[in-house]
């Protein structure tokens, strides 16, 4: 048994909690080292978007709204 399968079967025997900090970490390792400035700005634009609802500033939709207005694009792809 290869060493990846070896990882893999010990991976899988994990509880799920635990099985995906394991994907969350190597999908990360994926990307390379974080760019702090990167993720500055978007901790400051969650911020920013947070403080909209909090104010009742922000444009709201609901799940079902978006999920209606996505089928109505890939239907209109489809043709």
């Amino acid at each position: 048994m290869s060493s990846r399968n070896a990882v893999l079967a010990e991976a899988l025997q994990l509880p799920p909690e635990e099985r995906a900090d394991v994907a969350k970490q190597l999908i990360a390792s994926l990307d390379g080292p974080a760019d702090e400035d990167v993720e500055a700005a978007w901790l400051a634009e969650v911020e920013r978007r947070l403080q909209e609802v909090d104010r009742g500033t922000a444009k709201v939709e609901t799940w079902e709204a978006v999920r209606e207005r996505l089928a109505r694009r890939l239907r209109m792809n489809r043709k």
